[in-house]
């Protein structure tokens, strides 16, 4: 059974919902959260676009077995290194893209950082990021969900104190994603 035919929009929609409210907690309540502290009071919740499933998309991987060592410029300080392991195809109303994957060489797991033609506008200005666990190794024409919905602002959006590493410009999409985390 493919993910396609196994999902359940509903469960979906309720997990994505508790995500979001566990976010909103831990930047309200945290010690560690990238709200200041004098602001936390004021703090609500984070602005998010509504869940639209149509923004969770399967994606082919393409994987690189001698990665390129990529230096990504950050919102504040020296650049940081990363490999760029894979990269993702993928397709969103009919029109196909793509978005590299990245690693650091001393972590697992998957950094997606990109940009959309949101960026600025009703999303963060630095981009936003996606992060995927990967139990297993990444295989070449494997198929991986890429869940827009829980696209986040990295926490130099709400605090200056932080840098964080800027999309590069292999990972503009030329489209709107109208998913995850708002400005």
């Amino acid at each position: 059974m493919t993910d396609a035919e196994s999902f359940d929009a509903e469960s979906w929609r309720d997990e994505l919902q508790s995500h979001r409210r566990e976010k909103d907690d831990f930047f309200a309540d945290h010690p560690q959260s990238p709200i200041p502290p004098g602001e936390r009071e004021d703090f609500e919740r984070l602005d998010y676009f509504d869940p639209d499933p149509d923004y969770r998309v399967s994606a082919t991987v393409e994987v690189h077995d001698d990665p390129d060592p990529v230096e990504m410029d950050v919102s504040a300080g020296v650049p940081q290194r990363y490999l760029r392991v894979a990269t993702l195809h993928f397709e969103i109303e009919g029109e196909e893209y793509e978005l590299a994957g990245y690693s650091r060489e001393d972590h697992e797991g998957l950094f997606v950082p990109f940009r959309d033609k949101t960026t600025g506008q009703q999303t963060y200005e630095g981009g936003r990021y996606m992060e995927f666990e990967t139990d297993e190794e990444l295989e070449d024409g494997a198929e991986m969900v890429l869940d827009f919905n829980l696209a986040y602002s990295p926490f130099c959006a709400y605090s200056e104190t932080f840098a964080c590493p800027l999309p590069p410009e292999e990972n503009w999409l030329e489209t709107e994603i109208l998913a995850g985390e708002k400005a």
